[in-house]
């Protein structure tokens, strides 16, 4: 398991553009030397922005989009179409605008295709299952980039500080009830199928995500009461954040500085 590094850019804008700029090179990396890469994406802020700014990239046509296999981190449970959903996020940001085969597309089933999230957790782990070159063991595909947002309590995904669902360990897909952020409902990938993930790029901008970010890089922080602090690739780690989320840092923490 990789040790995280911490790369700063000066403001939220600059942030996703970067982290942009970055993707586009790491997909390119990834497709160079295996037939399909496979991306994770992340809501929130920061992670709709960036993908706006792929769209916007001229860079973008390196990428060999019939080639690359999205999926999600987490999802809402609520019914499809649902403009709350990091789906059609998602899509309206780049997924519509680039030509991805609709194959290649994996979003998590809402409550308009799945009774219950339960079923949708399981329907997503069959498709992890099926998808090219997954691992009959893991039941996963090998994830080339993992993007997590994380919110000021520190959960990443939909795994909340003493949730249930951080006690996962078998299953690589789980229902999250009692949500402390609206709405309560949800499905998420688990800590197994995050650390899986070959880099794992946990993005944040502004002050308030300053102490969960703190709390995630600090060495004697557990998942139980920090998830973010289990949020590690298998090859490297980046907490790719802006000033204001790394005005916490410990002056001796090891540090990227962009330009």
């Amino acid at each position: 398991m990789s040790s995280p590094e911490v790369v700063i850019h000066r403001d939220a804008g600059l942030l996703a553009e970067a982290i942009a700029a970055r993707l586009v090179t790491g997909l390119v990396d990834a497709q160079s030397s295996q037939e399909h890469a496979h991306l994770v994406l992340t809501g929130g802020t920061i992670g709709t922005a960036l993908l706006g700014c792929v769209r916007a990239s001229r860079a973008r046509d390196a990428v060999d989009w019939s080639r690359l296999q999205v999926w999600w981190g987490d999802e809402r449970f609520v019914p499809d179409g649902d403009p709350d959903r990091n789906e059609g996020q998602a899509r309206a940001a780049l997924l519509d605008h680039v030509p991805l085969p609709a194959g290649n597309i994996h979003p998590m089933a809402g409550s308009s295709g799945a009774s219950t999230p339960e079923r949708s957790a399981d329907l997503y782990a069959d498709a992890l299952a099926g998808a090219p070159g997954a691992d009959p063991r893991s039941g996963l595909p090998a994830f080339d980039i993992l993007l997590l947002g994380i919110g000021p309590d520190a959960h990443i995904a939909s795994l909340f500080p003493e949730n249930p669902a951080i006690h996962e360990t078998e299953r690589m897909t789980v229902a999250v009830h009692g949500s402390p952020k609206p709405p309560p409902t949800r499905v998420s990938l688990t800590l197994p199928a995050i650390r899986s993930a070959r880099e794992v790029w946990v993005v944040a901008a502004g002050a308030e995500k300053a102490r969960a970010v703190r709390l995630a890089l600090d060495p004697h922080a557990g998942p139980l009461q920090v998830p973010a602090s289990a949020a590690r690739g298998q090859r490297r780690t980046l907490f790719l954040v802006d000033e204001a989320a790394a005005s916490q840092l410990p002056q001796g923490l090891q540090r990227i500085a962009s330009p």
